[in-house]
């Protein structure tokens, strides 16, 4: 059966980073393909840490190759043959990744790029997405770019992780370098930003950041925007009755619409851990324009949360997010 045809845009893009409950359970990412009325394009694979051994590559805690990882990489190889592109995240809030590619000395460059690339080829991973939230400098950055679009070829994706405002900003930065510039030099090779609109970085409430960044001349087709899935993963989860009033306006309003990304996958809301792959049906509806999230409960009770366009935006109340707690294969959160 020859792979599902997806619309290049928008874009649905989860991260995958917690892979398994706290008994050791693996968690499935096949329901993304299984339940209706999801057009999920991309999963980002997290999160992939380049560590002082340069032999010693881990996925999380424990190298790529562990029998830990037997089912999720057997799951992303149905995804692939499904259409959805597979990538890697190399990086995130534990440092030290970027630090080690970022040299001069060829040799250690390539002592350190090589696991990663025989990981790439390894997995037939479809991409790259580099979350540099650590100081790296812009020829380092580039340098890397430069080796990736040399080994794997033109169709291989490469993107970027930044947090929002360092594309209005480049003081507001957690990379070091300066996006616009990196823009400038390399954005022919980069398919698109996986801007982190959260944790202070940036908001998704309403569409007016959104808009600077394209007023600033950021293509739409380029910047994804990316929310936290949940209260738990993070500060600055966007409530529902408000993202049914910006995703469809502004889905609509720019036909390039780069599109959606959530961070992460296991417990999105507004199933949970139990079902975790309701948030990409209720994205799936809010890119298509609709302002009805299915499966959420709306202020009068019911299953579906409605806005009504006249009613300033506000519909349901705005729920309290929780002391913020989650679990995950590794020791800290990546992104």
């Amino acid at each position: 059966m020859p792979p599902l045809p997806h619309p290049e845009l928008p874009r649905l893009i989860t991260y995958y980073q917690t892979h398994h409950t706290p008994s050791g359970t693996p968690i499935s990412i096949l329901p993304l393909l299984q339940q209706p009325n999801i057009t999920l394009t991309h999963v980002i694979l997290a999160a992939i840490h380049i560590n002082e051994d340069p032999a010693a590559l881990t996925l999380n805690d424990h190298p790529p190759s562990h029998e830990r990882f037997t089912t999720l990489w057997a799951e992303l190889r149905v995804l692939q043959a499904s259409g959805v592109k597979v990538l890697g995240m190399l990086g995130g809030a534990a440092p030290g990744s970027y630090a080690r590619l970022d040299t001069s000395d060829a040799a250690v460059f390539e002592r350190y790029y090589a696991p990663v690339a025989d990981l790439v080829r390894a997995r037939a991973l479809d991409g790259l997405d580099l979350d540099v939230e650590e100081p790296m400098s812009l020829g380092g950055v580039v340098r890397l770019i430069d080796r990736l679009r040399a080994d794997f070829g033109p169709k291989f994706l490469i993107t970027l992780a930044p947090v929002a405002s360092a594309l209005l900003e480049p003081r507001r930065n957690l990379s070091g370098f300066d996006y616009g510039a990196l823009e400038g030099l390399r954005g022919k090779e980069i398919a698109w930003y996986n801007a982190q609109f959260y944790c202070g970085w940036g908001d998704c409430s309403n569409p007016a950041m959104y808009e600077m960044l394209l007023a600033k001349g950021w293509p739409p087709e380029k910047i994804v925007v990316g929310l936290v899935t949940t209260p738990r993963n993070g500060a600055g989860w966007v409530p529902w009755n408000m993202l049914a009033t910006v995703l469809p306006l502004l889905a609509g309003r720019h036909p390039r619409f780069g599109g959606v990304m959530g961070w992460e996958y296991f417990n999105s809301l507004p199933g949970g851990e139990e079902r975790p792959w309701e948030w990409a049906q209720a994205m799936t509806a809010l890119l298509r324009g609709r302002r009805t999230v299915p499966g959420v409960e709306g202020p009068e009770g019911g299953t579906n949360l409605e806005v009504d366009p006249d009613d300033g935006g506000r519909g349901a109340v705005v729920p309290v997010p929780q002391e913020f707690q989650y679990h995950s294969d590794g020791e800290k959160q990546d992104e």
